[in-house]
């Protein structure tokens, strides 16, 4: 007995120190089940507050990294977009098996199922045990309770991102002796899923404490990130795909309920924009913004100078946007962060697949022409329809450089730069890197060429060519992801820390006015008595801090007043704002757009074009190789439930089509 209390003190003494280390699932976690099962059962677990903590942080660990969006995802979302291609089809990169029909009920692909539902056993067993804490304060288990209900509304929002109307258990954790018949569960529908993450988000709203304490608890869940949960997922269940789809008429319960309701309702557009309102009325958050200085551009005159939030006048587009992803400006001093996760910096992280081979990289990351094209010019105009003062060239001078090299805040532009990509918006140079692309890497102290202060090209001679020893690592569009990259990092030296933003105030904001433009008549909130209606000038509000921290022009009075035209406005502007950050794949499934969206052909710029053959390179080209091979069908709007689960649960179904 003495020997067992001793190796449960140094466990403690052991685990304790994790405490502190944050809530996400991103941080590195000491998973302690194993221990504490082996050593002590749950009575002693829930006789001290200290071990409640540590099984709490347990449950939090089988949330996934979510800042892993290319390699080793923990889901196919961000690869499966339009917003990229990959240059391997293997485990590591198993997104692309997905648009290549590779994906099966037999899988082992993306296996989340029993992990979120272990996650949600957890939380029931902390909500039904947390009172026989002895020496827990009140406010200790109100906080404690906080955080298990938002980690339980959590997976099952995971759960219904992936593999859509999923079964709500029981709040009463199942017992291992329980009959086989009481562990079988249907699925909920979609609606009840989604109202059952709200009301968990909305307990946890009501116990969990406005912002972190410490910085030690940064990454821990506060009442904003229970209400943009809230936000999400009112969005998406007011969405076309989910409001009223008769493409799912016959999908039903054994009572013969849809799954998927089959009668829009409107009001689920107010239920959704009233989610946001509240997070806006905490005043708790803003844009991330940097003042301007003596290396930002004078603004086109397109765009308003009064100060931020009514116009561009006093902040740098470039690093107000850039800074919040790529480390500069440490999460805690970032207003616009309500919900994040510490991205690695090394080995795996966003980072590494867009690296040029010669800085450590994996050099496999190649965004879509689509995406690029996507970005408007420096006065807010789109490049089919650019303006006399800032032109997108014509096909026959494109190509051509912009013959000068020159920086703009802290951002350098090559002389080599096709004229193509000059004057663009400041989120394209934060997020897009193109061929002649500068990678300063200034980290690197060591003395071979080549390491750091890059100028890439993806020409088949180029430096970002592959080597004969791994001829398939290399760019296949000629473009890659830069966001999370400050000028400092080099895979060959040190990598900045960063925070990758799961929510953020810009989305908040979005999904404010999108939800407004939606709304047919006025709509009122039964429980916090806020109404809300398709105000023109709310609308505006919220849409233009995000413009003009991009330093564009805001909506104009014709935009907003026609509800289609402000609907497809506000569809590219996600695409832009949120480009590469894991959102593409649900906004484009939610509002219906998938077949189209994701049936596109891949095009990039023409990789097989050697330096001497610039104006070839500079294409526009049609990818044909066999990783390009991708088609999107309606099945796949929902991931299939591994075969195993369904053998286990007699009256669970399988998604439509698998």
């Amino acid at each position: 007995m003495k020997k067992l209390r001793i190796k449960q003190t140094l466990l403690l003494a052991a685990i304790s120190c994790f405490v502190g280390l944050g809530f996400s699932s991103c941080n590195n976690y000491l998973n302690i089940d194993s221990y504490l099962y082996d050593m002590t059962s749950l009575d002693s677990i829930f006789s001290r507050k200290q071990t409640v903590e540590q099984y709490v942080f347990g449950a939090a660990a089988l949330l996934p990294d979510e800042s892993h969006l290319w390699t080793t995802s923990f889901a196919p979302y961000q690869v499966a977009s339009d917003e990229n291609i990959i240059s391997w089809n293997d485990d590591r990169h198993a997104g692309m098996k997905l648009l290549r029909n590779e994906i099966t009920a037999y899988s082992g692909y993306f296996d989340n199922w029993e992990n979120y539902y272990r996650g949600i056993r957890k939380a029931n067993i902390v909500m039904g045990r947390i009172n026989e804490c002895k020496d827990a304060s009140e406010m200790d288990k109100r906080l404690l309770v906080g955080k298990v209900l938002f980690l339980r509304g959590y997976f099952y929002y995971l759960l219904l991102q992936q593999y859509g109307p999923v079964p709500i258990v029981s709040d009463n954790a199942y017992a291992v002796s329980d009959d086989i018949s009481n562990l079988s569960v249907e699925r909920s529908t979609y609606d009840e899923c989604i109202d059952y993450i709200s009301n968990d988000m909305e307990k946890a709203y009501d116990y969990l404490l406005p912002n972190a304490n410490s910085s030690a608890e940064f990454y821990q869940p506060t009442k904003g990130a229970a209400l943009a949960v809230m936000s999400r997922v009112r969005l998406y269940a007011a969405s076309p795909w989910y409001n009223g789809n008769s493409f799912y008429s016959d999908w039903k319960n054994s009572a013969g309920k849809n799954f998927i309701n089959q009668a829009y309702d409107n009001s689920k557009w107010g239920k959704a924009a009233v989610a946001a309102k509240r997070v806006i009325d905490l005043k708790l958050y803003e844009l991330h913004t940097i003042p301007r200085d003596a290396e930002t551009p004078i603004l086109p005159s397109t765009v308003s100078s009064l100060a931020y939030p009514d116009g561009a006048g006093n902040i740098d587009p470039y690093r107000s946007y850039s800074e919040m992803f790529n480390g500069e400006t440490p999460a805690l001093n970032n207003p616009e962060i309500i919900y994040s996760c510490n991205a690695i910096v090394s080995g795996d992280s966003p980072a590494w697949i867009a690296f040029p081979a010669q800085m450590g990289g994996g050099n496999g990351l190649g965004l879509t022409q689509g995406l690029v094209d996507a970005y408007k010019m420096r006065d807010g105009n789109d490049i089919n329809s650019s303006s006399a003062a800032f032109p997108y060239p014509s096909s026959s001078e494109a190509y051509k450089p912009i013959g000068a090299g020159f920086s703009f805040s802290g951002f350098q532009l090559t002389a080599n730069t096709a004229k193509m990509y000059y004057n663009r918006e400041a989120r394209f140079y934060a997020t897009i890197a193109f061929c002649h692309s500068f990678w300063p890497g200034i980290s690197y102290t060591g003395t071979e060429v080549g390491y750091k202060n890059v100028e890439l090209t993806y020409y088949k001679d180029g430096n970002g060519a592959p080597n004969i020893n791994f001829p398939n690592d290399y760019n296949l569009t000629g473009y890659t992801c830069k966001k999370y990259i400050h000028p400092e990092d080099n895979l060959r030296a040190t990598m900045r820390a960063k925070a990758f933003p799961i929510f953020r105030y810009a989305e908040i904001l979005l999904n404010y006015a999108e939800a407004l433009n939606e709304l047919d008549a006025p709509y009122t909130d039964a429980v916090t008595g806020i109404t809300v209606s398709r105000d023109v000038n709310e609308i505006k509000s919220a849409f233009n801090r995000v413009r003009y921290r991009a330093g564009l022009p805001g909506l104009t009075d014709a935009e907003v007043a026609d509800k289609a035209t402000l609907r497809d406005i506000i569809k590219k502007e996600r695409q832009v704002e949120f480009a590469c950050e894991g959102k593409r794949y649900h906004d484009v499934r939610r509002w219906g757009d998938a077949m189209t969206v994701f049936n596109q052909p891949v095009v990039g710029m023409n990789v097989a074009a050697k330096t001497s053959q610039r104006e070839l390179f500079y294409t526009r080209t049609t990818l044909t190789n066999d990783l390009a091979l991708r088609a999107f069908s309606y099945k796949m709007y929902f991931y299939p439930v591994k075969r195993s689960i369904l053998d286990r649960n007699a009256k669970l179904v399988q998604n439509p089509g698998w």
